[in-house]
C-alpha cells in the first residue's frame, strides 16, 4: 500500500470511493462525517474502516493526512475541499483499475473516477469532479472543478463543463457544447445546445 487517505462522506459516495481507493492500491486510513446514519456506520465497520468522527474534530486534530471529498452535491464538495485545503492536502486523483484513460488525459487532486468509466483522448479533468460508474467522456473535453459526471452519462467530444456542475444519470452532452458552471443535466436528458450558468435542463432535447 501507498500512503493512506482519509475519505470525507460515510454514505453510499463514501463507501463507492473507499472501493475505488482500495483497488487502486490506497489505504483508506478512516472515514470523516458530521452525522451518519447507524447503517452507514454499520456498512463502514462490516468494511473495517473507522468512523474518524465529524469534520471539526478532524480539522482540529492536527492530522496531516490527505483526503477525499465524497459528496454528491458539487456545490458542498467545494465548500468542504475549500476548508479541507486549509489544514491537508487532498489526495492525488483516484482512478479504478477497471477504468479506462487515453492518452494525454490530466486529471486533478482529489478527483474520482469509478470503475467501468471510459476517458478518451487529450482530456482535462478538475480538482474534486466525480466520474461514475460507466460514464463516458469523449476527446478535447475540458471538465471544470467540482463536478459531477453520474453513472452512464455520455459527454461527446470537444464539449466544455463549468465547475460545480451534475451530469445526471444516462444523460448526454452532444458534440462541441458547453454547460454552464452550477447547472444540472437531468436524469436521462439530451443536450443540444449550449446551457448556460445555474440552470437545470431536463428532457429530450433537454429545456
Amino acid at each position: 500500500m501507498t500512503d493512506g487517505l482519509v475519505v470525507v462522506g460515510a454514505g453510499g459516495m463514501g463507501r463507492e470511493t473507499i472501493d475505488v481507493a482500495r483497488a487502486a492500491g490506497r489505504e483508506v486510513v478512516g472515514v470523516v462525517d458530521d452525522g451518519p446514519s447507524s447503517a452507514d456506520l454499520d456498512r463502514l465497520a462490516r468494511s473495517g474502516v473507522a468512523h474518524l468522527g465529524d469534520l471539526d474534530g478532524w480539522l482540529s486534530s492536527g492530522s496531516t493526512t490527505p483526503w477525499v471529498v465524497a459528496v454528491g452535491d458539487p456545490t458542498l464538495r467545494r465548500r468542504l475541499a475549500a476548508r479541507l485545503v486549509r489544514v491537508a492536502a487532498p489526495a492525488p486523483a483516484l482512478v479504478h483499475p477497471a477504468a479506462t484513460l487515453g492518452s494525454d488525459v490530466l486529471i486533478g487532486d482529489g478527483t474520482i473516477v469509478c470503475a467501468g468509466v471510459r476517458v478518451s483522448t487529450h482530456v482535462r479533468l478538475g480538482r474534486h469532479d466525480h466520474l461514475l460508474s460507466n460514464a463516458v467522456v469523449g476527446h478535447d473535453v475540458v471538465v471544470g472543478d467540482h463536478v459531477s459526471i453520474n453513472p452512464g452519462a455520455v459527454v461527446s467530444g470537444a464539449v466544455r463543463i463549468g465547475a460545480d456542475t451534475m451530469i445526471g444519470a444516462g444523460a448526454t452532452v452532444l458534440q462541441q457544447l458547453t454547460v454552464g458552471a452550477r447547472s444540472v443535466v437531468g436524469a436521462g436528458a439530451c443536450v443540444v445546445h449550449d446551457v448556460t450558468d445555474d440552470v437545470v435542463v431536463r428532457g429530450v432535447p433537454a429545456r
